[in-house]
C-alpha cells in the first residue's frame, strides 16, 4: 500500500504516518520543506519516505504526481491532512477576509487540487481511499460563532468530500471526512486527547474494507452530524 499524507511532519499527520508505516504501508511523508519531511521520515522508520509538498503550490503537486508515477506507478491512499489558521481570535462579523482566503488555499483548494492531480494514480490502486481530515468545527449542526476561517473552510472540505464520494463511488474509491477530535497538538493546544487517538480515526478510514462507507463524516469510526 502506497499512502501519501500531507502535513506529515508533525501533529496528527506525523502520527498517521507512523501508524500506517507500522501497518506495513509505504508512507510518503510530506511537508512544506524537504528538511522537515526528511527529519520526520527518518524518525518514523524505513517504511517512511520524505517528499516536499506545499499543497498551495501547483508545481509541488505536479512534481509529487510525477515522482509517485515514476517510483510506484500508483497510489492507494491520499490523506489530506494539512491545514492552517485555527482563528480563535476572529468572529464572522469582523473577520479579516484575507485571512479566510489564505486559509482556503491550504484547507480547501489544496486538497481539491491535489486530489484532482493524483486521481489517475488512485484509480490504479487496488483499494483506493481519499481521507479528508476535517473537524467538528466544520459541522453545521454544532457550529457557533468562532474560528470563521477554519470553520468555513472545513465546511467546504466536507462538501467536497460528499461530491467526490458520489462521483468516484463507481471507481471503487472511498472518500470520507474524519474529525480526529480535539487533539493536543500545536494547533489544538494543550488539554486535548492523545495524538495517537485522533490519528487512529484517520487510519481507520484509510484501511476501510472495499465495502466500507463512503461520503461520510466520522470520528472514532462513528458518524458525526454534518
Amino acid at each position: 500500500m502506497i499512502s501519501l499524507v500531507t502535513g506529515g511532519n508533525r501533529g496528527i499527520g506525523r502520527e498517521v504516518c507512523r501508524q500506517l508505516a507500522e501497518l506495513g504501508h509505504t508512507v510518503l511523508v510530506t511537508a512544506r520543506s524537504e528538511e522537515a519531511a526528511t527529519r520526520a521520515a527518518t524518525e518514523i522508520g524505513p517504511n517512511a519516505h520524505p517528499m516536499r509538498l506545499d499543497v498551495t503550490s501547483e508545481d509541488d503537486i505536479t512534481r509529487a504526481a510525477t515522482t509517485i508515477a515514476d517510483r510506484y506507478g500508483h497510489l492507494d491512499a491520499l490523506v489530506n491532512n494539512a491545514a492552517i489558521t485555527y482563528d480563535t481570535w476572529q468572529r464572522a462579523s469582523t473577520a479579516d477576509l484575507d485571512v479566510v482566503r489564505t486559509a482556503a488555499e491550504t484547507n480547501l483548494y489544496g486538497p481539491w487540487r491535489l486530489t484532482q492531480v493524483l486521481l489517475p494514480l488512485l484509480r490504479r490502486g487496488e483499494h483506493p481511499r481519499v481521507v479528508n481530515v476535517s473537524s467538528e468545527a466544520g459541522s453545521l449542526a454544532s457550529m457557533g460563532s468562532g474560528t470563521p476561517a477554519y470553520g468555513t473552510t472545513k465546511v467546504a472540505l466536507n462538501a467536497l468530500t460528499r461530491m467526490l464520494a458520489a462521483e468516484l463511488r463507481a471507481d471503487g474509491i472511498l472518500v470520507n471526512a474524519i474529525c480526529p477530535g480535539w487533539v493536543a497538538t500545536d494547533m489544538g493546544g494543550p488539554g486535548g486527547r492523545p495524538v495517537a487517538e485522533g490519528a487512529a480515526s484517520v487510519v481507520w478510514a484509510v484501511t476501510l474494507a472495499d465495502d466500507g462507507p463512503t461520503g461520510g463524516f466520522f470520528r472514532d469510526g462513528r458518524p458525526v452530524p454534518w
